[in-house]
C-alpha cells in the first residue's frame, strides 16, 4: 500500500512538466564543482556552482543519470555515469585509502563507454582529459582546496559555456534507451522479467532498490539482502518480491522528493514524517504548518493556517480542496541500515481536517500574554522531555501522539505520565501553559471515549464548581503559594519548589503543614482587605473538600496540576484587569 501510493504520487508529479521531479533513469542532484575543459580535453578552470543563501553555500542542481546504490567493503567498485564525487574523478583526498581505488574504478568506466557516447564531443573531451595527463593541472590548481573542504563534493566535467557533460543530449538519450538493461554488467539473470507487486504489470525486475536515506546511517526503505542461503524458493535479492524497475524508480524518486521537500516533510524527535494527497491540494502544502514550529520571522503564518482550518471544517472541505480526496501520511525513523516505518495513515482530507481541528480545540486553555496561540507537536513533546531537550523525546511517543491526533483517538497514556514526571522534576516552572494544555486535552479526550459520571469536563479557564478533589487541591495549593508570595515579596523559593510533589501525590502529608504555615503568612500582610479576600477564597475552596486524601491517582494528579494552573492564571488575570483600571483612571 505504501509503495503503491508513492508510485501514484510520482505519476502525478511526472505528468506535470513544471513539477521538477526527475524522469525515469535520472535524479536531480547537486554538483558543487565543474571541471571546465575545451573540446581537446585541455583544462581551463574549476567552476564553483555554489551560491551563498543565508549562512549556507547551496550548490546548483542538475538533472543527472541516476546514481547506483553503493554499500559494503567494495562500494568503490561502482561509479556513476560521467559524474561522481572528488574521490572518483581526481583520486582525492590522497590521505583516504579508498580514493585510489575509487579513481581506478572511474578510469576503467571511461574505457568501457559505448560508441554512442564516445561520439559525443563532450564525452570524448573527458576521455582526452585523462589520456593527455591534464589531471595534473587540476591537482596543482589552488581551487582544488575548495573542493576538498566541501562536504560530499560531487563533480562533473563541462565544456566552456556549456552544460555539464552528463546533462548533454547524447548522454541523456543513452540513459533513456538503457532503462530495461541489466542492473550490472555480467549479471547472469540480466533482464529477468516478472509481474510487479505494485502495479501488476510485467517488466524487468529491479534486483536491488535505490537509496532513500533519512540520515547518514539509514540507507533505504526497502532492504534487499545479499545472496545467501536464506533466499526463498531459490529466488535471490529483489527477485524474491518482484518490483519492476520502472516502479522501483518511481517510488524511490517520489520518497526522495518528499524527504527533500520543505513543506511536505516534518521532523519531530527522531521521527521523520512525509505526507501527500491523491490529487494536488492546498491541504498538502499547508499540512506541516499545523504541527511544526512557525518561522521566527513570520510567527503568525501557522496561526493563519490553523484559523483557515477551523473555517474550512464548517464547509466540509479544506479551502479549495474536495473533502473526499485521499491523503497519505508516512512516519519514518532510523533503524540500523534500513528505515523503520513508525506509522502509516490514509483517509480523506475532510476527516483529517476535522480531527486536527478537534486536537487544537482540546488543547485550548487560558494563557499568559506572549504565549503561542497554538502549540506545535514539537513544542508539546519537548516540554515533557527530560531537561526540555529534543534529543530526550521518547522514541515511540512521537508516533503514538501523531496517531491519536490523526485517528481522533485518546492520547497515549505515556503522554500523561511523561507530563506529570516532568512537572515533578521541573521545580522552577512546574505547570507551564503547554503542560496544562496537554493535561486538559488528555483528560477530556479520555473521558469522551470512556465516560464516567464522576468526571466533569475540564474547562478553558478557572471552574469554581469543578467536583474533582485533585482540581480543588490544586487551586488550594496555588492560593497558599500566592499568600506566601505577597507576605514575603521577592522570596527566592516558594512552596512550589519544596512541596508541590508531595501535595500532588499524597495531599495529607503536605497540606496539614501548609495550612498551618498559611496562618503565619496571613499575619504578615499589612492590607487587611487582602487578608479577608484570601480567607474568603480559602473558605470557598475548602467548602468543596471533605478532607485531605492520602493519595491521588494519576488522573487526579493531572487535575491537580490544571487546578493549580487555572487558579494562578486567575490571580494574574485579576491583577492585570486591576492595573488596567488604575491606568485608565490615571489618564482621565
Amino acid at each position: 500500500m505504501i509503495l503503491h501510493a508513492l508510485k501514484e504520487y510520482y505519476d502525478r508529479r511526472a505528468a506535470d512538466p513544471d513539477s521538477g521531479i526527475a524522469p525515469e533513469g535520472f535524479e536531480i542532484k547537486e554538483l558543487q564543482f565543474l571541471i571546465v575543459i575545451d573540446r581537446n580535453g585541455r583544462f581551463i578552470n574549476i567552476e564553483d556552482t555554489r551560491e551563498k543563501v543565508g549562512n549556507k553555500l547551496i550548490a546548483k542542481k542538475y538533472l543527472l543519470p541516476r546514481s547506483e546504490k553503493r554499500s559494503g567493503s567494495k562500494s568503490y567498485a561502482t561509479t556513476f555515469l560521467l559524474w561522481d564525487h572528488i574521490g572518483y574523478l581526481l583520486g582525492l583526498p590522497e590521505t583516504d585509502a579508498k580514493s585510489e581505488k575509487q579513481h581506478h574504478t572511474w578510469l576503467n568506466s571511461l574505457k568501457t563507454l559505448p560508441p554512442e557516447l564516445l561520439s559525443d564531443e563532450g564525452v570524448s573531451a573527458v576521455v582526452k582529459f585523462y589520456e593527455t595527463g591534464e589531471i595534473k593541472k587540476v591537482l596543482e590548481s589552488p581551487q582544488v582546496e575548495d573542493c576538498l573542504k566541501a562536504p560530499q563534493c560531487n563533480m562533473a566535467f563541462s565544456l566552456v559555456s556549456d552544460v555539464p557533460v552528463p546533462c548533454r543530449k547524447a548522454v541523456q538519450e543513452y540513459v533513456k534507451t538503457s532503462l530495461n538493461k541489466s542492473d550490472s554488467p555480467g549479471d547472469q539473470e540480466a533482464g529477468k522479467t516478472g509481474i510487479c507487486l505494485i502495479t501488476g504489470e510485467e517488466g524487468v525486475i529491479a534486483r536491488t532498490h535505490g537509496r532513500t536515506p533519512i540520515n547518514k546511517d539509514t540507507k533505504s526503505l526497502v532492504g534487499i539482502q545479499k545472496k545467501s542461503g536464506y533466499d526463498s524458493y531459490g529466488k535471490e535479492q529483489g527477485y524474491n518480491a518482484p518490483i519492476i524497475k520502472s516502479s522501483e524508480f518511481a517510488y524511490v524518486t517520489a520518497l526522495n522528493a518528499l524527504l527533500k521537500s520543505s513543506n511536505q516533510r516534518l521532523n519531530i524527535g527522531n521521527t521523520t514524517m512525509v505526507f501527500w494527497s491523491e490529487d494536488q491540494s492546498s491541504f498538502e502544502s499547508d499540512f506541516s504548518s499545523f504541527f511544526k514550529e512557525p518561522p521566527k520571522d513570520d510567527p503568525a503564518v501557522s496561526v493563519d493556517k490553523i484559523k483557515s482550518l477551523f473555517e474550512s471544517v464548517k464547509s466540509g472541505a479544506y479551502l479549495d480542496d474536495t473533502g473526499d480526496t485521499m491523503f497519505y501520511i508516512l512516519g519514518l525513523s532510523p533503524n540500523s541500515a534500513r528505515i523503520s516505518v513508525r506509522f502509516w495513515h490514509t483517509d480523506t482530507i475532510a476527516r483529517y481536517a476535522e480531527r486536527i481541528m478537534r486536537h487544537f480545540e482540546d488543547f485550548s486553555i487560558i494563557k499568559p500574554p506572549g504565549e503561542p496561540e497554538y502549540y506545535s507537536v514539537w513544542r508539546t513533546l519537548v516540554n515533557i522531555a527530560t531537561q526540555d531537550k529534543s534529543e530526550n523525546i521518547l522514541p515511540n511517543l512521537t508516533g503514538d501522539f501523531m496517531r491519536s491526533i490523526l485517528e481522533g483517538t485518546p492520547y497515549p497514556a505515556t503522554l500523561l505520565q511523561a507530563a506529570l514526571r516532568r512537572i515533578r522534576s521541573d521545580t522552577k516552572y512546574r505547570v507551564k501553559p503547554v503542560r496544562a494544555a496537554l493535561l486538559k486535552a488528555y483528560l477530556n479526550r479520555y473521558y469522551r471515549f470512556y465516560p464516567s459520571p464522576k468526571h466533569k469536563e475540564v474547562t478553558y479557564s478557572l471552574d469554581n464548581t469543578q467536583p474533582s478533589v485533585g482540581y480543588q487541591l490544586g487551586r488550594l495549593f496555588a492560593t497558599l503559594e500566592k499568600i506566601q508570595e505577597e507576605a514575603n515579596p521577592g522570596i527566592n523559593a516558594t512552596i512550589r519548589e519544596r512541596y508541590y510533589g508531595a501535595a500532588c501525590a499524597a495531599p495529607v502529608t503536605a497540606f496539614t503543614n501548609l495550612m498551618r504555615l498559611k496562618n503565619h503568612h496571613l499575619a504578615k500582610l499589612d492590607n487587611r482587605g487582602r487578608v479577608v479576600s484570601f480567607e474568603r477564597l480559602l473558605g470557598e475552596i475548602m467548602g468543596n473538600l471533605n478532607d485531605f486524601p492520602a493519595h491521588l491517582d494519576i488522573h487526579e494528579q493531572g487535575r491537580f496540576a490544571i487546578g493549580y494552573y487555572h487558579q494562578r492564571q486567575a490571580f494574574f488575570t485579576k491583577k492585570a484587569v486591576e492595573e488596567k483600571i488604575e491606568e485608565v483612571i490615571a489618564t482621565e
